[in-house]
């Protein structure tokens, strides 16, 4: 009697099938999870920059500038690095002309925020600068 090796061959067959159908189905989900947690991971940090832009619109301070901006700068690098786009828009070009143009708009736009704030705390400065002449002056009279 002869068994034929035909009848492994077509198992093997349907196994690597079903067994690439499996990874591809796996990949794509996983896939899915990953920009589902980078989609929150964005949100969340948009949370944080309209919570740290609410506290600056109040206080004016450069300690909340700095932090305003460091959030502004880390959503960027999130959002370039990830490979998302910054809009849903077309771009312009086929390098992401578009991307580049708003990462300058917001570059200007936190530029023009800094003036104001610095504008805003111009007399505060002159006044810690002016107590700071009048400390040094104080401490060459005691010496």
């Amino acid at each position: 009697m002869k068994i034929s090796n035909e009848i492994g061959r077509q198992t093997d067959s349907i196994y690597k099938r079903q067994s690439d159908t499996d990874r591809a189905s796996f990949n794509k989900m996983l896939r899915s999870q990953q920009v589902f947690y980078n989609q929150q991971q964005l949100d969340n940090l948009m949370k944080d920059i309209t919570l740290q832009g609410n506290k600056l619109s109040r206080s004016r301070t450069f300690r909340d500038l700095a932090k305003f901006k460091k959030l502004v700068k880390t959503f960027l690098d999130e959002t370039l690095s990830k490979g998302l786009s910054l809009q849903k828009k077309q771009s312009f070009g086929m390098n992401g002309n578009q991307n580049l143009a708003l990462v300058k708009q917001v570059d200007e736009k936190l530029i023009e925020l800094t003036e104001q704030v610095m504008n805003q705390e111009k007399k505060t400065i002159n006044i810690l600068g002016l107590i700071g002449e009048i400390k040094g002056l104080l401490i060459n009279l005691y010496t």
